[in-house]
């Protein structure tokens, strides 16, 4: 017997709020106290927090559960009136608080069953009612959340066509939906307003004319594109900073010889040395190979496999030399920067292209989007929201931040985007089929330490390239997150705990199977066998999410909204020998004026902010009431404040400040 005190919150997100009536049901050791309507005379209206006092006539025991309904106030009212409640806050009659966090959708009639907030390995959970409770949630989770195969060899989906097919546990009412489809139609109408979708470019200054408002970003790129220095800056620190790799030997299908370029580089110097000495890189973009371009309006588009040779000298990294495809001879001449001016900044445009395809499609949506959807499905359907990982890392504190939006994105992509009727079969070079082949080679390349940024980094030879802020801001990032996620795994596992989780190693396998596809040359674990090897694991998937999504993602619209930066698709094949290129040739190859504005819409809208975006670190949830989780992250807020600092120091003695690993633009999620 005894009085509880029931704080009850509702998020502030748009439709938040409820008029259901809410029953509450306290779940003992001993018994229950009975449901109970929270009697109130107005709505659970949005961020409203509100206090309740029920009775129990038993003593129910240790408190437990909290179990959540909600009750249409007319049998009458047919409306779906969806609440969100964020944490229920129960005080027990000896003055206790226990948390009990939420963060959901709930429907009328939709009961919710509610763990305390004090995470728990499967091996020390056992009262029998919470591990009947850990048993139902993930039977639950597993009927909610299955696997789809949206083509062979990609990174397997959630099974939902639309975002309200989602179990209300990830999904965020009509709101987001609303948000994208209303940002896009306002992009897509301001430009076409403006501009008639007929027609081909006759000059730069007409491309340029499309915006009046513009970032300095933006501005910098369109004043500084056609230059050299800027072209290669864009391999360090643009967009895709994912694909240039010190070159140390020249493939044979490459056979760029020391006469060719021996011009660009200091006097008595030759290439090979300079390879030696390390300031040689390459970008090869192979897996474009032997693709059969798109038809824009019934026009042809080109693809082209460029390989792009880059020369490090004097803090700036030079382009020397340019091959349009894989298989070198008379027909695929290597162009340089001494060829005529028109011949040259063609060959630059066909590796843009060939930028705009790796970017959009492998290191944006496969890497990022895609493998941050088999983090959260494999999450939701392995871990139950008492797990550690759930709880700590993953569902609640850490994944439920990294992971908000994620499925609801991709589902939107899948069908705005990438489907048969999206924007990348109307609007850009490589179409449907096509598209679908390059993904299939983008997945069978990927390995576990690509996605491990200090592993990608050495890899890629890139420890000591000058200027390289996408590495500097990345690598410290990503020991702040590593630290963080350090404490939270030492905190509640030994390396003992790690080798007898079976929950934790069905989630790996989860993620392994659906994500990396059994690949065996992907380096992927197969088990974990201490704690080092669980956070390093853990600190990748938060990274994908946050830190590296922002790194590909938050510049498009800056990079990529200047057309002949970022072209989408070109209308003529590469060209066969040199000398034959003039100015005009160069926009006869450049996307029409419907394709470059359905582009740069695309670009803006992908670069938007959302409206309830969090950055890294911040999160809005409630969950812990534990000392050493909430040390944890005071200090890990303290240490991304300071390189916070250290970034906008350096940043301001930069003509062109890098921002996009900058804690506070980076997202804690995959949410545009």
């Amino acid at each position: 017997m005894g009085k509880y005190e029931i704080q009850v919150f509702t998020g502030t997100a748009l439709g938040a709020g409820t008029s259901n009536k809410i029953y509450i049901k306290l779940i003992g050791s001993i018994s229950n106290s009975g449901p109970h309507k929270l009697a109130t005379l107005t709505t659970f209206w949005p961020g409203s927090n509100q206090t309740f006092t029920i009775e129990s006539q038993s003593n129910i025991g240790e408190l437990l559960l909290v179990e959540v309904e909600p009750k249409p106030r007319s049998l009458m009212l047919y409306v779906d009136d969806d609440w969100f409640c964020t944490k229920i806050i129960v005080t027990t009659p000896e003055g206790v608080d226990v948390l009990f966090p939420c963060h959901c959708w709930m429907s009328r009639h939709e009961k919710l069953t509610l763990r305390h907030s004090v995470a728990m390995l499967k091996t020390k959970d056992t009262v029998p009612l919470l591990l009947a409770h850990r048993h139902e949630n993930l039977k639950k989770r597993r009927q909610e959340f299955k696997w789809s195969l949206y083509a062979p060899g990609l990174p397997h989906t959630v099974l939902a066509t639309f975002s309200h097919e989602l179990p209300p546990e990830v999904r965020f009412s009509f709101t987001k939906d609303n948000e994208f489809l209303f940002t896009a139609s306002a992009a897509f109408m301001k430009l076409k307003l403006e501009h008639p979708l007929n027609g081909t470019w006759d000059s730069f200054e007409d491309i340029s004319r499309i915006l009046s408002k513009k970032p300095k970003t933006y501005e910098y790129v369109e004043k500084n594109w056609m230059t050299d220095e800027f072209f290669g800056y864009q391999f360090l620190n643009g967009l895709n900073p994912m694909i240039i790799k010190r070159c140390s030997k020249l493939p044979e299908k490459f056979p760029v010889t020391n006469e060719m370029v021996k011009s660009f580089l200091p006097d008595k110097s030759t290439l090979e040395s300079e390879m030696k000495k390390g300031n040689v890189f390459l970008c090869d973009y192979e897996r474009l190979k032997d693709l059969e371009g798109n038809e824009i309006s019934r026009e042809k588009q080109y693809l082209a496999a460029p390989l792009c040779l880059l020369f490090s000298t004097h803090g700036k990294l030079m382009p020397i030399a340019i091959q349009l495809n894989q298989q070198p001879g008379p027909g695929n001449p290597i162009f340089l920067p001494s060829d005529s001016e028109n011949d040259w900044l063609l060959a630059k445009i066909f590796v843009r292209n060939a930028e705009f395809n790796e970017h959009e499609l492998n290191f944006h949506l496969l890497r990022t989007h895609l493998m941050g959807e088999v983090f959260t499905v494999a999450t939701l359907r392995s871990l139950p929201s008492c797990h550690p990982l759930a709880l700590s890392l993953f569902l609640f504190q850490l994944l439920i931040p990294h992971t908000r939006y994620n499925l609801q994105i991709n589902i939107m992509a899948r069908n705005l985007l990438i489907s048969e009727i999206g924007y990348f079969p109307q609007f850009t070079a490589i179409g449907n089929e096509s598209m679908t082949t390059f993904l299939k080679r983008a997945a069978s390349s990927m390995t576990y330490s690509s996605l491990c940024m200090p592993d990608n980094i050495k890899e890629r030879g890139l420890e000591t390239i000058p200027n390289c802020y996408y590495r500097d801001d990345g690598l410290e990032l990503w020991d702040i997150v590593y630290k963080f996620v350090s404490g939270f795994v030492s905190h509640y596992y030994s390396d003992q705990d790690v080798k007898e989780d079976n929950e934790l190693h069905s989630w790996l396998t989860e993620i392994r199977e659906n994500g990396f596809l059994e690949h065996s040359e992907a380096g992927f674990p197969k088990s974990f066998c201490n704690v080092k090897e669980l956070a390093k694991f853990v600190t990748m998937v938060i990274f994908t999410m946050s830190g590296q999504h922002s790194a590909v993602n938050n510049g498009q619209f800056e990079f990529g909204g200047f057309m002949p930066n970022f072209p989408s698709s070109l209308r003529c094949p590469p060209p066969h020998q040199k000398g034959e290129t003039t100015r005009d040739s160069v926009f006869a190859t450049l996307p029409d004026i419907s394709t470059t504005i359905n582009t740069i819409a695309i670009v803006f809208l992908l670069s938007q902010e959302s409206a309830d975006r969090y950055p890294l670190g911040h999160y809005p949830e409630e969950l812990f009431s534990e000392e050493t989780p909430l040390k944890l992250i005071a200090q890990f807020k303290s240490a991304l404040k300071d390189l916070e600092m250290k970034i906008d120091t350096r940043n301001k003695k930069l003509v062109l400040p890098y921002i996009y690993m900058n804690p506070r633009n980076v997202d804690n999620s995959v949410a545009i």
